[in-house]
């Protein structure tokens, strides 16, 4: 059993099982504690049942704005800058759950219009599951990892998934894998919570 939770603080001395993954980002305390302060409401940790073992985790932010008369298309969403899974307790749905509540989340307390997360194309495990959970290339980031010895320099895939505020379908597109962008082209404004 699995008990997917708020994120906490004190989940950076338990996450070390998590971390030791090649296909893992992984950030300084300061970086956890920052997203923490800005959108607690976007970081879960699931935990193995009766134990303090954590199994996974995802931190997301929120970024963009609403439509605006100069730009139509709504940039408002969730961003799921981080999900990872200890080895041990994959393939069990856990990346699911997680990948779920920062959905709801993102729909829920930030009225988003998609979620999106950046994978690379070599990473062929995840872009499977992000498909089957509903995602979908919506552009390619030209360069967007840096070589760093483990790993070669090499393009970003930007995956999105459309929010039920989205009712046109407008966030998302077929074949985005042929649209290629700059890294720059990726930067939204963070978005804070505003009550509606």
């Amino acid at each position: 059993m699995t008990t997917v939770r708020p994120f906490s603080v004190s989940d950076l001395f338990h996450f070390n099982n998590v971390n030791m993954d090649s296909w893992t980002e992984t950030y300084s305390c300061a970086f956890y504690t920052n997203y923490s302060a800005q959108w607690p409401d976007l970081l879960f940790t699931a935990s193995a049942a009766n134990s303090d073992r954590v199994m996974g985790y995802i931190i997301g932010k929120a970024e963009g704005s609403e439509p605006t008369r100069s730009k139509k298309t709504p940039t408002l969403h969730g961003h799921v800058t981080a999900v990872t899974v200890a080895p041990e307790y994959r393939r069990l749905g856990v990346a699911g759950m997680l990948m779920d509540m920062l959905e709801h989340a993102s729909d829920a307390i930030y009225h988003g219009y998609f979620v999106d997360l950046f994978v690379r194309p070599s990473n062929v495990t995840a872009i499977n599951m992000y498909k089957n959970l509903g995602y979908s290339v919506y552009r390619r980031v030209d360069k967007y990892y840096h070589g760093d010895g483990r790993q070669p320099t090499e393009d970003g895939y930007d995956m999105r998934k459309a929010l039920p505020r989205d009712t046109k379908k407008q966030t998302v597109r077929e074949n985005g894998v042929n649209m290629v962008v700059q890294p720059y082209d990726t930067l939204f404004e963070p978005c804070v919570h505003k009550s509606v």
